[in-house]
């Protein structure tokens, strides 16, 4: 899919070169040097260490110009109260794409690496208002006809069906191997996503967030299997998530249909790959979880808390565009201008006055406001679930390499490993071992496929809700239907 100069946007009035409007700008027209010249948040350096590069921008006051790849400006907020007021401004500031001035000025290329990660869809994430609301219901209704117990069952199963195949061989990638793949075989499952799938899904996805010269390309290889699978159950519907969003009352176009799987498939993977990833990286380096694992769970969920303040999944993104032109945070801003939040900034700002971390889960890894993620506890039970199950299962496991050797994948969003090697003792009677897979690339799901989670009987009734109570019901919240507004980056 290419992006489409849609006409609902309007940039206004542009300065002509020169003027002082310009003047502090990001790029295209912005300083090219000195105190107020943007930051790059791409390459080597900042991939090693981006709080080095988050302290700089501090410096600076609590919003400041970056570069999210050469040529490409935005403005990242880096204060913890900052960031609660932009992500909770929806008057300010607005969620859709077709509001950003520099692309509807040409000044930033349709091949650019970024714009996949940035561009307007018409989806849950990229949209306000009505239309938001409309995806937002068709998600939530459909997820919500799954069993989370069942879920529960799955992701322990599809454990210990990955642990089988490397235990046996005393050595691992635990990013390629497992992290990478228990988000996969749930979205596979769920969705009745062909399991033969799995490396070319994964490969895809990898390449939008790290922002390359594949990302186009990568993005129209999503769109075009989700635009396959789509065919195939409009023609033999099942229980699945994509058969039910088929059939909600909201009557999606195949378009939006695509859009919005997509998407789930985009957050449902990366994410909670990275926050699995990034706490068992901590839980075998830090010398306050390394010599505790055989104490139970509370290790777990202590490292899930330090990852989520220190080192987020999604480190910089809750992208808005301004409405009009506003001085925020001491900075005046354009219409039409791309805000950026870092949750890995904003959650280490030096002003916050927290006693400490572990417990506190008043962090914005899951953002705020209108497009907030309430989804914390679904996404702690997979990751939870499946470290839990790994370290129960390989007690001695250690990393292969020390940790400040470990690699991290270059890119502005993200925080997100090259891999993660670790060797533990032989297990006896494990399954075979299968051969190395490259790093960072997945290996294929096995043929074997645990069980899909089980779904609720019943169509959707004539005024448009499901049988079982609706997302925004009274009475407790389904589990599952809070997974969805997660996967959607809500």
């Amino acid at each position: 899919m290419t992006y489409r100069k849609d006409a609902g946007a309007d940039p206004g009035a542009v300065p002509p070169p020169g003027c002082p409007a310009h003047t502090g700008g990001p790029a295209h027209g912005g300083p090219v040097g000195g105190r107020d010249a943007a930051v790059p948040l791409y390459g080597a350096d900042f991939a090693a260490d981006p709080h080095a590069f988050y302290a700089r921008l501090r410096a600076r006051g609590p919003i400041a110009p970056v570069e999210l790849s050469p040529g490409v400006g935005a403005y990242l907020v880096t204060s913890y109260a900052l960031a609660l007021e932009v992500q909770r401004d929806t008057e300010r500031f607005a969620k859709d794409p077709r509001n950003w001035r520099a692309l509807n000025e040409g000044e930033v290329p349709q091949d650019c690496p970024v714009l996949p990660m940035l561009m307007y869809r018409p989806n849950a994430l990229f949209t306000d208002g009505e239309e938001h609301a409309r995806f937002r219901g068709a998600i939530n209704d459909s997820l919500g006809r799954v069993d989370v117990h069942a879920l529960s069952e799955f992701v322990e199963r599809s454990a210990d069906m990955l642990i089988d195949a490397f235990a046996g061989r005393g050595e691992a990638d635990l990013l390629s191997e497992y992290a990478a793949i228990i988000p996969l075989l749930v979205f596979n499952q769920l969705f009745g996503s062909p399991p033969e799938k799995g490396r070319e899904l994964v490969r895809t996805v990898t390449a939008l967030f790290d922002v390359g010269p594949e990302s186009a390309r990568a993005n129209d290889q999503m769109l075009g299997y989700m635009a396959d699978l789509v065919a195939v159950k409009r023609r033999e519907p099942g229980p699945d998530v994509t058969s039910w969003m088929i059939a909600h009352p909201s009557r999606l176009t195949d378009e939006e249909l695509i859009e919005q799987m997509g998407l789930l498939l985009a957050a449902g993977t990366e994410p909670q790959l990275n926050l699995i990833a990034n706490a068992l990286r901590l839980l075998l380096s830090d010398d306050r979880f390394a010599g505790e694992l055989s104490g139970g769970s509370l290790p777990v969920q202590d490292a899930l808390d330090e990852v989520l303040w220190s080192d987020p999944p999604m480190a910089n993104f809750g992208t808005r565009f301004v409405r009009y032109d506003v001085e925020v945070g001491g900075v005046r801003l354009r219409r039409g201008d791309a805000v950026l939040t870092s949750y890995a900034a904003a959650n280490t700002d030096p002003q916050l006055t927290s006693g400490g971390r572990l417990g506190n889960r008043a962090h914005l890894a899951w953002s705020v406001g209108s497009h907030r993620c309430p989804a914390e506890s679904p996404s702690r039970v997979i990751a939870s679930v499946a470290i839990e199950k790994l370290l129960d299962r390989l007690p001695d496991l250690e990393l292969a390499v020390p940790a400040e050797r470990l690699a991290w994948r270059t890119g502005p969003f993200h925080r997100a490993l090259v891999a993660l090697p670790v060797r533990f003792p032989v297990v006896a009677g494990a399954g075979p071992a299968p051969a190395p897979m490259p790093t960072g690339v997945p290996a294929p799901a096995p043929a074997a496929q645990p069980s899909a989670p089980a779904a609720p009987s019943g169509p959707f009734d004539g005024t448009g809700r499901p049988e079982r109570p609706e997302s925004g019901a009274s009475g407790p919240r389904r589990l599952w239907g809070a997974l969805g507004q997660w996967w959607r980056g809500q």
